[in-house]
């Protein structure tokens, strides 16, 4: 958080922060619940296929294509005093429209998308069938997104920030009461989870639309319009990022049953850090957007930098804390019931490879956004993706297993990453390199001395009740990290308030 943060924004991170902290936790009551009741085996991957519809919209139409396009256009109408009521009236029934026609292809083309999806799945059927039920959060999903981009560029951000709390709700409270019908009534709760996100947030949106006052313009929303020009690139961009989770299907669904469960569980405890590290730049975001659109470029660049040392300063303990703690994360959380030992040792394996990309996913959430702030969006980003991609797929054997397909993971975005960084940095806001590599450089260094520590102190420990090791490590490594990331000046970006760090201070910079 910055200095020049306003005590409004610092509020919005902190109800943010808590209510998706609250999400996050259930989300691990969630995961918790399919392990121990389903655990990894078949019928558990064919419903992990099966998901990947949601796990698709949720990015493209939630945190991604939908929040990138739609917090720009509606900063930019209420920057131009336009009524918010004439733009929504202009684009929601086409979108609902869209989304429910898409919907209703996905529902019934769920045979050939299983096929393509995994074509080696022994539970074909049950996937077909929890497919059909799952393809409703195209239109839900969908609906969620469009108010929380409303809600966000109008500064309120409870309510979109509890839509992960109201959607892993219902997926936990159908699982408990739909027990004996398997992994079916998973897929119902995925399907009754989509309708909480949208009853979550439209009161808040329809209080808001009902302030909205009316200013002279011309068009449907005072000139400020939503085209494909912008909506497209964007979209591509996003999709092509949830292919990674395509390729790891993929190749999954040819390894022993159980694989894409370890995959899918080894992925969701370890990008927990990576959603809460972008609570900061989801907060900014309508800041940045106006920056960029009013050429402000010094607010622009101090908006970006902050968000980025902010998320990677996040991100990097939980490596450290991963690294070490894996398995017992894994264990404490998830080795119960029918989630066996040997499932915990898999998936503790690729979480220690995943999080080695996490710092990688951090900037790509962050620095993607600098590009869709425009009035039409850039197609750079979907460029940079398709890199990373061909570096995933390239890596990613069935012959060298999960793991395999985990670090094909991390490389191919941290690609990305890479591509994303170099370019905004001299096209979109003037991001001087040392001013960027020099603080994460240096929490770099800080999350290796903590992972040293926690080794250290992990091995102290040993022989002590699993939780308390956890516990005790995990505290460890984060007095470490701190410790070191302060006495470098580390986090000067995010205390500094001029926003200048002393990188650019060092080098007699402005």
């Amino acid at each position: 958080m910055t200095a020049t943060a306003t005590p409004r924004a610092a509020k919005a991170v902190g109800v943010t922060a808590v209510l998706v902290g609250l999400g996050s936790g259930l989300g691990f009551v969630r995961d918790l619940t399919l392990g121990t009741t389903f655990g990894a085996d078949a019928e558990t991957d064919a419903f992990l296929v099966a998901w990947t519809i949601p796990e698709t919209a949720a990015p493209l139409l939630i945190e991604g294509a939908m929040a990138f396009v739609l917090v720009p256009l509606f900063s930019r109408a209420l920057e131009a005093g336009d009524d918010l009521r004439k733009l929504v009236s202009a684009t929601m029934p086409a979108l609902c429209l869209a989304l429910a026609a898409l919907s209703a292809v996905t529902a019934a083309g769920a045979p050939w998308l299983v096929g393509v999806l995994a074509p080696g799945i022994p539970r074909a059927d049950l996937a077909v069938g929890c497919m059909r039920l799952t393809s409703m959060t195209i239109l839900t999903f969908g609906l969620a997104g469009y108010l929380s981009a409303a809600l966000r560029a109008q500064h309120t951000f409870a309510p979109p920030a509890a839509i992960y709390l109201a959607y892993n709700a219902g997926i936990v409270g159908c699982v408990w009461a739909l027990s004996g019908q398997g992994a079916f009534g998973a897929a119902v709760g995925v399907a009754v989870g989509g309708v909480a996100m949208v009853a979550v947030q439209a009161p808040a949106f329809a209080l808001r639309l009902g302030r909205s006052r009316r200013a002279p313009g011309d068009g449907p929303a005072g000139g400020v319009a939503l085209s494909w020009g912008v909506f497209v690139p964007v979209a591509v961009f996003t999709l092509a990022r949830q292919c990674q989770v395509f390729i790891e299907r993929y190749v999954g669904s040819s390894l022993p049953a159980g694989s894409i469960s370890h995959l899918n569980y080894g992925q969701k405890l370890s990008q927990v850090a990576m959603v809460v590290s972008l609570i900061a730049a989801t907060v900014s975001f309508p800041r940045l957007a106006r920056a960029i659109a009013a050429g402000d470029g010094a607010a622009a660049r101090r908006t970006l930098l902050a968000d980025l040392v902010a998320a990677a300063a996040i991100v990097l303990l939980a490596t450290a804390v991963l690294l070490v703690c894996a398995r017992d994360v894994v264990t404490v959380l998830l080795r119960y019931g029918a989630f066996t030992e040997a499932d915990a040792a898999a998936t503790a394996g690729i979480m220690r490879v995943y999080v080695l990309g996490l710092l990688g996913q951090a900037v790509v959430g962050v620095v993607c956004r600098a590009y869709f702030c425009a009035a039409r969006a850039s197609w750079y980003p979907a460029v940079a993706m398709a890199a990373g991609l061909a570096v995933m797929a390239v890596l990613a054997r069935p012959s060298w297993g999960v793991t395999g397909i985990a670090a094909a993971n991390a490389a191919g975005i941290t690609v990305t990453a890479v591509l994303l960084l170099v370019r905004v940095r001299t096209r979109i806001v003037a991001l001087p390199l040392r001013d960027s590599a020099g603080p994460v450089g240096l929490l770099l260094l800080s999350a290796t001395v903590a992972a040293a520590a926690g080794w250290a102190a992990r091995a102290a420990l040993a022989g002590l009740p699993q939780p308390v090791v956890l516990a005790l490590t995990g505290a460890a490594i984060t007095a470490v990290f701190c410790a070191v990331a302060v006495s470098t000046g580390a986090l000067t970006t995010l205390t500094h308030p001029s926003g200048d760090t002393r990188w650019t201070r060092l080098r007699g910079g402005a």
